[in-house]
């Protein structure tokens, strides 16, 4: 048994389908539009919807695409007049769980209501089990995204909060290189003692000793490591090298690996000693799928860190910050995510946001299953071509229109 949201704006089918809903001891809810519905349409509903096609004002399309920018795992199914199954069919290509053709008898509706609602059940148990391991586990609960990369991000962060040594998080600026650093903390043994901030550029080597000595037993992050003064780099390598206790160093930089190597700009004993664990953050344009994850999540962030009401978010818009590179990376989202729940500059938000060519949108798609196929193949050429089953020419030359390097993945 359970809960069933009914949306038709024919009262006389409500009424029939309600009733045979509730002799089959569901709890119904019936609604005549979308705008009645909408309010018991959330992430967490613990039900299905069964909704009319063709409705004035928002008509069943709407009310599909509404419900899947909210939880893309609630069921809806589709009721259909005789000359709609073409329709039916499409909204079901577009993620509709089943739809059924009018006038629905108990015969045919209650086996489907009864899938449909297993089929939430279990969504929402996995939900429950999921939320109870991120509970315990820093790396699930803060880093957010679905995605191949994403999820590599928090192996690559529960591997580095096991180990007792120190780190080096790389990224793109805005990628959250210090909110990394802070979560490998959060997830290690060294999670009891402080955390400290540090920006490395400037940095004294009195400073530093303070730094340290504030840092016992817990971690010390130094941001932009690439920019600590010679001094101060042989007074930390003094440091990690004499007998006094030290706290974890966590250090951060938005310079490729290879590169801050190569401009040897960090001493090589004090290079080697940092990146004998390397986090790599991806981009966002790596993983634009994550996108709509995250803008949801710094909308309600932003809404209730102003006190104003959540915003409705179109499926539309989504798709319009899915298909930009995002070179600010996760701080220029935050920062649209402010201004899009204070109203502030909205109609430029929205302008700014306009969709790219179809060239740019395949190439983007295209970059990105390159990137995700590289990480499941652990950087192994070989392996890619085989999964992407394209000419080995073909594959070296797309690398180079995208500047992707494979051995980045391995």
């Amino acid at each position: 048994m359970g809960r069933v949201l009914v949306i038709d704006d024919d009262a006389a089918v409500r009424a029939a389908l309600g009733q045979t809903l509730e002799l089959a001891d569901h709890s119904v809810i019936t609604t005549g539009s979308f705008v009645e519905a909408k309010d018991h349409i959330a992430h967490g509903f613990d039900g299905v919807i069964l909704t009319d096609v063709r409705m004035p004002g928002r008509d069943g399309f709407y009310v599909l695409d509404y419900v899947h920018s909210v939880d893309v795992d609630l069921p809806i199914i589709i009721l259909t007049g005789e000359g709609d199954i073409p329709m039916a069919v499409r909204a079901v290509g577009r993620g509709a769980f089943d739809f059924l053709e009018k006038p629905c008898g108990a015969d045919t509706l209650l086996p489907v209501i009864d899938r449909a609602l297993t089929t939430r059940h279990l969504v929402l148990e996995n939900r429950r089990l999921k939320e109870q391991l991120e509970k315990s586990d820093p790396a699930a609960r803060l880093i957010f995204g679905d995605s191949g990369a994403a999820e590599q991000l928090r192996k690559q962060v529960r591997a580095a909060a096991a180990l007792q040594t120190d780190v080096l998080v790389t990224g793109a600026p805005g990628t959250g290189i210090s909110k990394v650093a802070e979560v490998i903390h959060m997830s290690s043994t060294f999670s009891k003692g402080p955390f400290f901030k540090r920006s490395a550029d400037g940095l004294g080597r009195e400073e530093l000793v303070i730094a340290l000595s504030n840092c016992i037993g817990g971690t010390l992050f130094l941001d932009a490591i690439e920019t600590m003064p010679p001094d101060t780099q042989i007074a930390l390598q003094d440091h990690m090298d004499g007998t006094d206790p030290m706290p974890r160093i966590i250090a951060g930089s938005n310079v490729p690996l290879d590169q801050l190597e190569r401009d040897g700009r960090l001493m090589v004993d004090l290079f080697y000693r940092v990146s004998t664990v390397t986090v790599r953050i991806p981009s966002l344009s790596e993983r634009p799928e994550d996108i709509p994850i995250l803008f949801r999540h710094y909308v309600a962030q932003a809404a209730e860190q102003s006190g104003h009401p959540m915003p409705d978010i179109s499926a539309d818009f989504l798709s319009d910050l899915m298909a930009r590179d995002w070179p600010g990376n996760a701080r220029a989202l935050m920062s649209l995510a402010m201004r899009f729940v204070l109203g502030v500059d909205k109609n430029d938000a929205h302008s700014a946001l306009t969709m790219p060519s179809l060239a740019e949108q395949i190439a983007k798609v295209e970059k990105s299953i390159l990137v995700d196929t590289l990480r499941k193949c652990d950087g192994k050429v070989s392996e890619a071509i085989k999964v992407l089953q394209i000419p080995r020419k073909t594959f070296y030359d797309k690398l180079s229109k995208y500047g992707i390097r494979a051995e980045e993945y391995r």
